[in-house]
């Protein structure tokens, strides 16, 4: 009996069947390469890279190419996303080492033409794929008391000029995706740093004429993990997707706290 041969295709095979994938996608689309760094906790020890091919359009956002892939090729692949317009904030990642929203981030805007590397933001316990746990954040955002606190039950709003509201304007545009606090080297090599973002929504309570607790945030921040371990790298303001000037913030706070007061 002779032994049983397998087929392979011909090289002009492979090329006829890339040529009628290529026939196949619509006009205008291209192909691109996304190396995703992959941590599943139940098979990996360490988190490992593997690659993507996505047929993509130029306006198409990063948060797209990542649904392809887990809608078409690997429904294992796991990420946090929401609105996807970057209101929610939950999409935040590395994307070619440094931290954006998925969903605000166009092919067009980066290289296509290389690979994209993906991986989940720094600093923060890694649970899966580019999912973090997100407690040690919003620990440190509880801790700032976030919230107005006046006394007394007024009959209707609480007036305040508009002077007085443009004080804190740009820190009220925070989302809580943590990309500020998680591209702080200063937050990557000490877990009890309170973190950018903690200080931001800090800054909104402190510097509004309507609020009576700023000097509890003032003394919660005056300590050795608050706002005298920022080092001033600007990454923060780099990376905040709502454009904030989150350094400038920071700088403001520090002033309060010399001055003892806001």
């Amino acid at each position: 009996m002779s032994a049983a041969t397998v087929a392979y295709p011909a090289e002009t095979d492979v090329a006829d069947a890339s040529a009628e994938a290529r026939e196949d996608a619509p006009p205008g689309s291209f192909t691109i390469t996304l190396i995703i760094r992959r941590f599943i906790p139940e098979i990996d020890e360490e988190p490992r890279w593997e690659d993507f091919d996505v047929n993509v359009f130029p306006t198409d956002r990063i948060l797209d190419a990542l649904h392809k892939i887990k809608w078409e090729q690997d429904g294992s692949l796991t990420f946090r996303r929401s609105c996807a317009h970057g209101i929610c904030g939950s999409d935040a990642m590395r994307i070619n080492g440094r931290n954006r929203l998925a969903c605000k981030t166009l092919i067009k805007d980066l290289d296509p033409s290389k690979p994209i590397y993906v991986e989940a933001i720094k600093g923060l316990p890694l649970e899966k794929d580019l999912v973090v746990d997100m407690e040690p954040f919003f620990e440190s955002y509880r801790q700032i008391q976030p919230f107005l606190q006046a006394s007394g039950t007024p009959d209707r709003e609480r007036h305040q000029t508009v002077e007085a509201r443009a004080r804190f304007d740009d820190t009220t545009k925070c989302i809580l995706c943590a990309a500020c606090t998680s591209s702080c080297p200063v937050f990557w090599t000490d877990g009890q740093y309170f973190g950018p973002a903690a200080i931001v929504n800090a800054h909104r309570f402190i510097f509004d004429d309507r609020d009576e607790a700023s000097q509890v945030r003032l003394d919660i921040l005056n300590d050795k993990e608050g706002v005298w371990r920022c080092r001033t790298t600007f990454n923060c303001s780099d990376a905040c997707p709502r454009g904030i000037e989150v350094t400038k913030a920071i700088a403001e706070v520090k002033q309060a706290v010399l001055r003892g007061r806001a």
